[in-house]
């Protein structure tokens, strides 16, 4: 059985957004499987007493930078948003109805929701414009709002957001590798080397 490294993030996580781009080729490079688990990241804020970087003097301005800079670097579509940050709730929970029924298509609608928010700036805590996204990867876009409102899907979500908080995962992206966990884009380093050498 194929191992695997587990991708925790918000969709209004600029941090996670940049981490997407890398994470496939990582766990392909060592031959794991990537399973991204969109998770809601002010749950978590409420059991560490955390805050959105903009919300935090002095963190405010750096991490504006910083996000300018990242997207420079890595040469990907990047803008902030607005509104941001946003409760990115609605996104989450569509793409666990998706992967229900398609694991690649989900990752797929993971990403266009990505560059929807910010590469192209859209509100994606609106189900319109999340059914959007996912029709245009195909999904019928009534089919997505009736999801949306479904209370089995809602509660999918929560379910999701609780085990990894329960599983230790308190931040955006947040990597666990064999029950390791590894906070930020900035580690994706250290991860590699965990995997090269199987062990410290």
């Amino acid at each position: 059985m194929t191992k695997t490294i587990e991708f925790y993030f918000d969709f209004s996580s600029p941090y996670g957004y940049f981490a997407s781009f890398k994470i496939d080729g990582l766990a392909e490079g060592f031959g794991r499987m990537p399973v991204w688990k969109p998770i809601f990241l002010g749950a978590a804020f409420k059991k560490t007493g955390a805050k959105p970087l903009v919300d935090i003097p002095l963190k405010d301005e750096y991490s504006r930078l910083d996000w300018d800079r990242m997207g420079k670097y890595m040469e990907v579509p990047w803008r902030l948003p607005e509104p941001f940050p946003i409760a990115a709730v609605a996104p989450g929970r569509a793409f666990y109805w998706l992967h229900d029924r398609d694991a690649a298509l989900a990752r797929d609608f993971a990403k266009a929701i990505y560059a929807a928010y910010f590469a192209d700036g859209k509100n994606i805590s609106e189900p319109g414009v999340v059914a959007e996204v996912a029709a245009a990867l195909g999904v019928e876009r009534e089919a997505v709002l009736d999801a949306l409102r479904d209370p089995a899907v809602k509660e999918r979500f929560t379910r999701e957001t609780d085990e990894a908080i329960e599983q230790g995962v308190f931040g955006s992206p947040f990597f666990v590798i064999d029950g390791e966990g590894f906070w930020g884009s900035d580690r994706m380093w250290m991860i590699k080397k965990k995997l090269q050498r199987s062990k410290w």
